[in-house]
């Protein structure tokens, strides 16, 4: 345990709980200093329908030991905490999906930066859900990312934002545009007046500095079929309804929203955004573009239908992962996934690869993210989540593994569940991976499938003929009978534990056999080898009268 100063300790309060007042040395508690976002105009934030912010979450254990509280504490301590959290408790930062469906592993990446900056300098971490209607699928969609967000961990610090619940306070700010003769209505749209000469240009946090000439943004607003379009952009529809680039901004101006982090893909709306924002008067917050995130052969992840249970996974095998509810489906961490998105485009300047929160919030900086495209690497993630995995103490990866199994709808036993946790930790790479490798334990002898290819009459026979006797079924017990057979049959280790695996497992590879029969017990083990035996000794008898 660290000593850490007051200081430190009441920094780490006020991040938690807001500040009232610094002075005299004393730091006076109250209301988040979120309540009142700059330029808001008092407007009320709170949604009548019942949506609650961020619901309270057991803390999860992390690599090391040490809870993330008091590791945290320790790290601020030690990084000066009066100094670098109290002067930036004004930063302010938002996560803005649409809800169109399902949360791209793109856009969770994008959220963790986010919220790791937020983190890191003592700001607020908001989350806006951008929609244009109030369908019940935009709900649904809605719900999702909450819930996504909240298994992820990512808490964020006031009550969500709807978008569509400023669509007045959209039109007001575009009608007084007009008035300023800043934006003029034309066929019944409110077109902003874009400047034609010049450049627009911007220190981006991720790329540097960034120009675009206007001439050039007016001639991408013009219509292809009509250049000669004066090129300026509509904000608010005919039907009322107010563009993304106009009600993005504006809500970035309610919120006090001081830096945008989001990906690559938003470059070109900058400069459009960037116009609304001299219009209306604010300043601009800062901004910084990710890199896109490609797949194993180098293409951009792929949006396409979702799909939400580790079955469905199962049956669409060779489809890329990318979406966070498929991630969650086949059983990854939350810390695994954290530190495997964090690494795309970002490094430690090492070549650590396994980074817990405490270490990524210590050494995250947003500025030495790479601009440059990132690659999703599957095969190291399954590996990274098997480290942290085997990692975990194992009442902690039992509890994890019996979370899951209900999740996905698995109503076997959990006592079952429990017994057999500690033969697998050290086996799987994901918890989605243990129904197949240890779904035996909850199937009946007549329940196990039986490939003939794998199994040896001759071998299950002299299985059988070992463990009948013993009237102590334990894994010594077990291991004394079988480990000679090789020898005795003149048959290699493989030759001989494979048809066994395959007649107790239903696969030719498992949990470890000694410690796995003591669990089936002694009948139902002797029942699964029986059975197998007639299976081989059936298939072997059709084999000859093909012959």
């Amino acid at each position: 345990m660290c000593a850490v100063g007051g200081v430190a300790a009441a920094a780490v309060h006020v991040h938690r709980t807001g500040i009232d007042r610094v002075a005299g040395g004393r730091v006076g508690l109250g209301a988040s200093v979120a309540e009142e976002p700059r330029g808001a105009g008092g407007e009320g934030e709170r949604r009548g329908r019942g949506r609650a912010g961020q619901k309270e979450r057991p803390t999860r254990p992390r690599l090391g030991g040490a809870s993330r509280a008091s590791r945290l504490l320790c790290l601020l301590a030690a990084r000066h905490v009066s100094a670098r959290i109290l002067p930036s408790m004004a930063t302010r930062v938002r996560f803005a999906p649409s809800p169109t469906g399902f949360l791209h592993i793109g856009g969770v990446r994008t959220a963790l930066m986010n919220w790791l900056y937020a983190q890191q300098t003592g700001g607020a971490f908001l989350v806006r859900i951008e929609n244009t209607d109030t369908s019940r699928e935009v709900e649904a969609a809605a719900e999702r990312i909450f819930d996504d967000l909240r298994w992820l961990g990512l808490d964020w610090d006031e009550e969500p934002r709807f978008q569509l619940d400023r669509v007045d306070a959209h039109r007001e700010a575009a009608e007084r545009l007009v008035a300023e003769d800043k934006a003029y209505v034309d066929e019944g749209a409110i077109r902003l007046r874009m400047p034609g000469e010049g450049e627009t240009q911007w220190t981006d946090l991720v790329k540097g500095t960034l120009r675009f000439a206007n001439a050039d943004v007016k001639q991408a607003l013009r219509p292809r079929d009509d250049p000669s379009a004066p090129g300026d952009m509509v904000i608010v529809r005919a039907d009322g309804r107010p563009t993304y680039n106009f009600a993005s901004p504006h809500d970035d101006v309610l919120d006090g929203i001081t830096h945008v982090i989001r990906g690559d893909d938003h470059v070109s709306n900058t400069p459009k955004q960037l116009a609304v924002m001299r219009a209306l008067g604010a300043e601009p917050p800062q901004y910084a573009h990710l890199p896109m995130v490609f797949d194993d052969s180098g293409k951009k992840l792929s949006k396409r239908r979702g799909a939400a249970s580790l079955q469905e996974l199962e049956a669409r095998r060779n489809e890329p992962l990318v979406y966070l509810e498929e991630f969650r489906a086949v059983g990854y961490l939350q810390d695994a996934l954290i530190n495997h998105l964090v690494l795309l485009g970002w490094s430690p300047g090492a070549e650590e690869t396994i980074l817990p929160l405490d270490e990524i919030l210590a050494r995250f900086r947003l500025e030495d993210v790479n601009p440059s495209p990132a690659r999703f690497d599957y095969k190291r993630l399954d590996w990274m989540n098997g480290v942290y995995l085997r990692a975990l103490a194992p009442e902690e990866f039992a509890d994890r593994l019996v979370a899951y199994l209900r999740q996905e709808g698995y109503e076997w036993d959990e006592a079952r569940v429990r017994e057999t946790a500690p033969l697998v930790q050290e086996k799987i790479a994901r918890l989605g991976e243990y129904p197949a490798f240890a779904g035996f334990f909850f199937q009946s002898a007549e329940d196990v499938p039986a490939a003939a290819a794998e199994l040896d009459g001759s071998v299950i026979a002299a299985a059988i003929e070992a463990l009948e006797p013993l009237d102590e079924f334990s894994p010594e017990a077990i291991e004394g009978a079988l480990r000679p057979l090789p020898e005795r049959l003149r048959l290699k280790p493989r030759d001989v534990f494979r048809p066994l695996y395959t007649a107790v497992c239903g696969r030719p590879t498992g949990p470890s056999l000694f410690h796995s029969l003591p669990l089936l017990g002694k009948e139902e083990s002797l029942a699964r080898l029986t059975r197998a035996g007639e299976h081989a000794a059936t298939a072997s008898a059709d084999v000859r009268v093909q012959e």
